[in-house]
């Protein structure tokens, strides 16, 4: 089978989309599409030889039974642009090959992250690494002058440090998290699928949440059917553990419940996902 050509990827090729303040998404270059997908699953000769309808089934097939190998045979090249500290939570997904810019080699622009006065938020005292309710709006306004103020002064450091002659690979330590980075990243759709299924959760930072939504654009372009059985198997679905599936049956049998604390509470959860208006 020759290269694929998908209509809907090749309109979004080389368009920058913007996220936050001064990040982008790029899609820089794909290889392969659902044909692709199927083609790998039934490791034959050609196209056209089974409709669209049988195609999707088989695609459908392989998502819900975790038959993951022919997705990898799509892959995605993307140009992203985001503040360190979202390239830091995006790195945990090891599965992707990546190239940044090298403060070591290039003098960094004076390009920082500023939340939205909605963002700025207290400590959530459940969940150590999330957030709770946004403060009041006066002060939410003087911490984003505050953050602005200390970014200036960094910058400023920056530049001096290099104005001495000091090494960019030494005068970079002084930059917070809040400076932007970009890099090349390349994925097979199959591990996109999987850091979309987290990063796209209502529990993962908004700052990476934004990121996700657009990659999520362009995965849809490049693979339709594929992402429509990734919604309907996996970024939608609610999947029970054994302990969860045994406190569904005592209440559907009228038994004492099974579980409790935050085993109970996650396990409610999901049930208001199934049920939406209770």
């Amino acid at each position: 089978m020759a290269h694929c050509i998908v209509p809907a990827a090749e309109a979004l090729l080389d368009q920058e989309i913007k996220v936050l303040n001064h990040g982008f998404v790029r899609l820089v270059d794909y290889m392969g599409g659902d044909e692709r997908i199927v083609q790998a699953a039934r490791v034959s000769y050609g196209s056209g030889t089974k409709t669209v309808r049988q195609n999707k089934g088989l695609i459908f097939y392989l998502m819900s039974h975790a038959h993951t190998s022919p997705f990898e045979q799509v892959v995605l090249t993307f140009h992203c642009k985001m503040p360190i500290f979202v390239a830091r939570q995006w790195v945990r997904h090891r599965t992707a090959r990546l190239n940044e810019i090298s403060g070591r080699y290039s003098v960094m622009k004076d390009e920082f992250y500023v939340p939205e006065p909605d963002e700025i938020r207290s400590q959530d005292n459940k969940n150590r690494q999330g957030s709770a309710d946004a403060l009041p709006m006066r002060t939410a306004l003087t911490i984003i002058k505050e953050l602005e103020n200390g970014q200036r002064i960094d910058y400023a450091r920056y530049k001096r440090l290099l104005d001495k002659g000091v090494s960019r690979e030494i005068a970079r330590v002084c930059l917070p998290l809040s400076l932007y980075t970009e890099w090349y990243w390349q994925m097979d759709l199959h591990n996109l699928f999987h850091f979309l299924w987290l990063r796209l959760d209502s529990h993962a930072q908004k700052q990476i949440q934004v990121f996700g939504e657009v990659l999520a654009t362009f995965a849809k372009a490049v693979a339709p059917i594929a992402w429509e059985a990734f919604e309907e198997f996996k970024l939608f679905a609610v999947t029970f553990s054994q302990s969860e599936t045994r406190e569904l049956h005592a209440r559907l049998a009228g038994l004492p419940r099974v579980l409790e604390g935050i085993q109970l509470e996650e396990f409610e959860t999901k049930l208001a996902r199934i049920n939406p208006t209770q």
